[in-house]
């Protein structure tokens, strides 16, 4: 049969010589380019028996085959292809160009790998295993295909040993490969078999041989109880503690001239040959390689260069959305183009959570002790907080905040969130609970509070950086990772802050986050009903609301004005506990409605654009009218409506923009306001003006919603609880009782 070979590494050279012997013919090989002057074992091996070696560096171009590519393969006339260790997309126009169609075979687990050309990564299980399309309908035993040094695979019970059949294109197999058993009887993990060809590991030289024998003698002296310490042998399975660790580090130090040298990095790398491999790499000074590049687009603004990225980030690296999607973010100040943001696709999310699943389950991120995770948090907001005027002028350019209540708010409470919740991380208990005892034997009962996975956030556009951070850092802090879907038109915020990822966490690879830009997932129901078909998954939804703000002639008026400018038009009206309808009592409803417009309703924070498309209102009476404002942009003058009765649109519909909604009711009529107040489905938050302490109790009792101020408004805390009632949503933001969102409770029941 003629055969194409695509592939690499030794596995790749052994499946080619195994072939040839079988008797095939392989028309042509295909590997990848050279990596520092060294050719790949595969190319090697065909060049030797004059077999055409390709080495394209891509095969595709903006989702599209490359046709030099393509004409190349055609003229080979392979009636099949074996794929072995093939890390590279490879079109759908080759996979299924020959009779045969094409066998992938891969014997251990690389979750970056992706499409038809290789493993589609589930993250199913902790140890290897591979998924891949059966798109020969020839049936083939795993011994036509692998050397005899090759993996001895040890099938799920429900597979034919070694059997791979079907028609083509038809079903998924998968194999499961635990042990790989060399040739001298030796047997590894499956995740190792390709390690011995790996080309980066550093050579050292005599005087770092020196070094490392030093450190070897370190690592022999904090283990006592391992013979001969080799490359393999790992730090803490050998039965180091925490305190080791630091021994470890203070040794080293000392050993190395005071090299910075943290706990971390003996996490990062367990056994003495990785970190053999990391030390020389700082003595070096080059242990930075490995640090994620990153595309800016680069402006002036605000008397500053700005650096803005723009790719998604997924497992540690800025990247391109899969076919190089992308779609224009504008700046809602002028309506311009600020640059083109990559449109993350259905295969990017799937990597993105393979990747934060990986962090949790084997990643350093689930490893690492409370207090430690707490630290890192800190760094976090410390990071952020030197760099606060750059992530304001972010979130003014692309989210159209005022650059002030940006840096003082947008800004300035994500940093006060992450440090809250920062010093929750080793604060998360569980308890013991008395329990009937099964006499003579005694019991013991307690409860752990365990974190929940890979958490996916869906962030809204008005307040970009404050809603990931809300969200975000109880996540965290209760030793989740996390996927983070920024909104479309302002992704800006989320990305930025990914920047920070990296340095906050202080390792060459992040531990926990991910940031894509998908397109909207759709309307509000679509979520709950997603993760309810699916499997069950936990939500929590803030969903805005219709916040009714009660203001009683016994208030203090010039104060209620004030407040209720506020509570309207803060942040350009574009807040989700924003008043959306004011209740005035009668006797001071013209004196207030007068003292609101005159001389401009312009004074609770509404200068500036919209950071979304205009809406149309349907009320009437405007007291003040709103208009677009002439400059381009998504500019809208506050508005101010009196005398909305309760059947009108405006009345019931959230407008999230500068509209103040104002309707009277009768003096002295407390229960007939607070029916109208809740004849709403909303319940997110509400108000009251009032002197009296008995009658604000009162409200404040009767009122459906998860918030009520009184006598003031916007006035949120990080410590205190934020949600909602009703289709306001549920589930809390901020307090303690956020960090229950990314919780599950177990309870463990002894008997002695």
């Amino acid at each position: 049969m003629k055969i194409a070979v695509i592939g690499q590494s030794l596995f790749g050279q052994e499946v080619y010589c195994h072939l040839r012997k079988e008797g095939h013919v392989v028309v042509g090989v295909f590997t990848v380019p050279d990596k520092d002057g060294k050719a790949d074992p595969l190319g090697l091996e065909a060049e030797k028996d004059g077999v055409p070696v390709f080495k394209f560096p891509r095969w595709r171009a903006r989702g599209q085959v490359l046709p030099d590519v393509l004409a190349k393969y055609q003229a080979l006339g392979a009636e099949l292809n074996v794929l072995p260790f093939c890390s590279q997309f490879i079109p759908m126009e080759i996979i299924s160009a020959p009779r045969h169609g094409s066998i992938i075979y891969h014997p251990s687990l690389l979750p970056r790998h992706r499409g038809a050309s290789a493993i589609n990564w589930r993250g199913h299980r902790p140890r290897p295993s591979a998924w891949g399309p059966a798109l020969t309908s020839t049936h083939y035993r795993h011994s036509q295909l692998l050397p005899s040094a090759a993996p001895r695979v040890e099938p799920q019970p429900s597979l034919t040993p070694g059997l791979t059949t079907g028609t083509a294109k038809s079903f998924l197999l998968q194999l499961l490969v635990k042990n790989i058993q060399l040739e001298d009887g030796k047997m590894i993990p499956a995740s190792n078999f390709f390690k011995g060809a790996d080309s980066s590991a550093l050579e050292l030289t005599e005087e770092e041989l020196v070094t490392a024998e030093a450190v070897r003698s370190a690592w022999q002296r904090i283990l006592p109880n391992i013979l001969q310490v080799e490359d393999s042998t790992d730090f803490f399975k050998s039965g180091a503690a925490s305190v080791d660790v630091v021994r470890l580090v203070e040794e080293v130090k000392e050993l190395c001239d005071d090299l910075e040298l943290e706990n971390e990095d003996v996490y990062m790398a367990t056994t003495f040959g990785d970190f053999i491999q990391l030390l020389v790499r700082k003595l070096r000074g080059d242990e930075d390689d490995s640090q994620c590049a990153v595309h800016y687009v680069e402006m002036a603004v605000n008397k500053r260069t700005l650096q803005m990225p723009h790719q998604l980030f997924i497992g540690g690296a800025f990247v391109d959305a899969d076919g190089g999607k992308t779609y224009e973010t504008i700046n809602p100040t002028d309506g311009s183009v600020i640059c083109q943001v990559s449109l993350a696709q259905v295969s990017d999310v799937d990597k993105a959570v393979a990747a934060a699943k990986d962090a949790f389950e084997n990643g350093l991120w689930g490893k690492i002790s409370a207090r430690d995770r707490g630290r890192l948090l800190y760094r976090l907001a410390d990071l952020m907080e030197q760099h606060q005027e750059e992530l304001a002028t972010i979130e003014a350019l692309d989210a159209g905040a005022v650059y002030t209540l940006a840096l003082k708010t947008h800004v300035g409470m994500s940093i006060q969130t992450f440090r809250y919740f920062a010093g929750w991380c080793d604060k998360i208990q569980g308890s013991t609970i008395p329990i009937n005892q099964a006499r003579p034997n005694r019991n013991l009962t307690l409860t752990r509070k365990e974190p929940v996975g890979v958490c996916g956030i869906v962030i809204p556009w008005n307040y970009p950086l404050m809603m990931l951070s809300w969200k975000t850092a109880a996540c965290l802090a209760a030793g989740n990772t996390v996927v983070i879907k920024p909104a479309q038109v302002s992704a800006g915020p989320g990305l930025g802050l990914a920047l920070y990822n990296e340095p906050a966490l202080g390792l060459p690879r992040p531990l926990c986050l991910g940031v894509l830009v998908p397109r909207a997932p759709g309307p509000t129901p679509t979520i709950p009903f997603s993760c309810a078909l699916s499997n069950v998954k936990k939500v929590s939804l803030e969903l805005g609301g219709k916040s009714p703000l009660l203001i009683f002639a016994d208030c203090d008026l010039s104060k209620a004005v004030q407040m209720g400018m506020s509570s309207v038009f803060f942040n350009k009206g574009e807040n989700c506990i924003a008043a959306g309808r004011l209740f005035v009592e009668d006797s001071i409803h013209d004196e207030f409605v007068r003292r609101v417009v005159s001389p401009a309703p312009g004074s609770g924070g509404a200068a500036g654009p919209l950071g979304r498309q205009l809406a149309r209102w349907g009320p009437r009476r405007p007291a003040c009218h709103g208009a677009v404002c002439p400059p381009a942009g998504f500019f809208f003058e506050p508005t101010v409506f009196t005398d909305v009765e309760d059947h009108m649109f405006i009345a019931k519909e959230e407008s999230f923009g500068p509209v103040m909604i104002i309707s009277r009711f009768a003096d002295g009529d407390v229960d007939a306001v607070l029916s109208r107040a809740n004849a709403t489905e909303f319940g997110l938050a509400s108000g009251v003006f009032t002197r009296d302490i008995n009658k604000a109790l009162y409200v404040s009792d009767k009122l459906e919603a998860g918030t009520v101020f009184v006598n003031t408004y916007n006035k949120t805390d990080v410590a205190a609880p934020f949600g909602g009632f009703k289709q306001s949503g549920f589930g809390k933001d901020l307090g303690e009782a956020a960090l229950n969102e990314y919780l599950r409770v177990k309870t463990v029941t002894f008997e002695y």
